[in-house]
């Protein structure tokens, strides 16, 4: 049977006193819309419907053409914006899973059991609820005498005697396609001034037609968010499923608590977190590596046995055995390949690191590209920058270059050349050339008494 996703995302989320959607404030990297449709992609048969209202445009942006959209034009309620679809879905014959783009939490794994339950249902609803103390503002559950959902009131309608009850709506349906257009047609204007969804429920009841339920085994699931305290809240519990997930994998974090792991960063086995690093984007970190403390790295890839200390990295690629830090950054388009040493307050931009090349601290390289075993002296900067293009400077195998040298690009350092400390070098050097001063120049080095003599035999 065909399953399609409705996601509820046209409310103003004024409790959030922001200038920006409530559905795209940022959840551990992403806006909180992407979770509920990740989820609903997970369990859909096509493209999940988003029903946007204001700020639409904003919303479509953020989600691209991970969705289809349709437009609630005017805020009159749940059961108006379910039905703002029925041009787009109304002949598509099926099950309908309804859910909200404010409540992040909510598992594919749990929605999948809820299309279950629907499957085996002969009535055309199933409804997801809860058990808690604290009502988080939702509807209250009424059971008939054989345990089938009788109703389900909201919160502002409800009277003493029923907002006693524990058992929560949580806001999840499963809906038969065929009955749920009529259905929404057929609800009635609230006191509140609005057409609730909960109000099919006591439709199908009215026809003799069974709604049943499932619960929801993590109560933090069912979290929405409406200001930023929720934001907050829903963060700390997502933090602790994403390191959770890692540790059982294989990685040790030293303290998950003032650890920071985005969802898609992927992480090897016997990699060790230090506290307070910060995980983002679509991060990638090989095993073995020893990460932090105090380090960011953002939509980086990251080889094995690689140890990054108080490091910040920004789409930079680190092969295997690289160590850098304390205090390097590596900007847009770094690439440290095999067995690179970075020392401390570095930094690179778009350039290439050969294997083996070991590069003094307080230096910075950008716009270069680098050969193999090449030593990189303290204070070394590349000068790529002459106020209109960004040249390049490229520096073969095994050259060394001394402390405080500016190599003022374009220029081109040759295999095994040697500039000395303090040179500024502004034309290319030739293969073992040595050259020092301002500007660099040629030095011949004193050829020893052996040298000599073989040089006259």
């Amino acid at each position: 049977m065909k399953i399609t996703s409705v996601i509820l995302a046209a409310g103003q989320g004024t409790r959030m006193r922001s200038s920006l959607p409530k559905v795209l404030h940022p959840l551990a990297g992403k806006p909180l819309i992407r979770y509920a449709l990740n989820s609903a992609t997970a369990l859909s048969h096509e493209l999940p419907v988003v029903v946007v209202g204001l700020d639409a445009q904003a919303v479509r942006e953020a989600v691209g053409d991970d969705a289809r959209f349709v437009l609630q034009q005017h805020q009159l309620g749940t059961a108006h914006a379910v039905l703002a679809a029925e041009p787009l879905l109304g002949g598509v014959s099926g099950l309908i899973v309804v859910t909200y783009a404010d409540m992040p939490l909510l598992t594919a794994e749990t929605l999948l059991r809820l299309v279950a339950v629907q499957h085996k249902n002969t009535g055309p609803a199933t409804i997801l609820t809860m058990s808690s103390d604290d009502s988080h503002g939702f509807g209250r559950v009424l059971r008939k005498p054989d345990g089938s959902v009788q109703a389900i009131v909201e919160e502002a309608q409800a009277t003493p005697e029923i907002l006693a009850i524990r058992e929560l709506n949580v806001g999840a349906y499963c809906f038969t396609s065929e009955w749920l257009w009529d259905a929404l047609k057929r609800v009635t204007l609230s006191p509140k001034g609005e057409f609730y969804l909960t109000d099919v429920v006591g439709i199908a009841v009215a026809d003799a037609r069974p709604v049943q339920s499932v619960t929801v085994e993590d109560v933090s699931e069912a979290l929405g968010i409406n200001n930023r305290l929720h934001l907050a809240e829903a963060e700390a519990i997502l933090r602790k499923r994403i390191n959770t997930r890692h540790m059982l994998a294989g990685v040790t974090i030293v303290n998950p608590v003032v650890t920071y792991i985005e969802p898609d960063v992927q992480i090897g086995a016997d990699t060790i977190i230090w506290p307070n690093t910060y995980l983002r984007g679509k991060t990638t970190i090989g095993e073995g590596c020893s990460i932090g403390p105090n380090t960011i790295i953002e939509d980086s890839q990251i080889g094995s046995g690689c140890t990054i200390l108080a490091g910040v990295l920004e789409k930079a690629i680190l092969e295997d055995d690289v160590d850098m830090g304390p205090f390097a950054h590596l900007r847009k388009g770094a690439h440290l390949a095999k067995g690179v040493h970075m020392g401390n307050f570095g930094e690179i931009k778009n350039s290439y690191l050969g294997p083996g090349t070991k590069m003094g601290h307080f230096s910075y390289i950008g716009d270069a590209t680098i050969g193999l075993d090449v030593n990189i002296g303290a204070g070394t900067i590349t000068c790529n920058f002459d106020g209109v293009h960004k040249n390049p400077t490229e520096i073969g195998d095994g050259a060394f270059i001394g402390s405080d040298t500016m190599l003022v690009a374009p220029v081109k350092i040759g295999a095994g050349a040697h500039t000395g400390a303090g040179a500024v070098v502004t034309h290319d050097v030739p293969p073992g050339e040595l050259v020092a001063g301002v500007p660099a120049h040629p030095l011949h080095k004193k050829q020893s008494k052996e040298e000599k003599g073989a040089s006259q035999r």
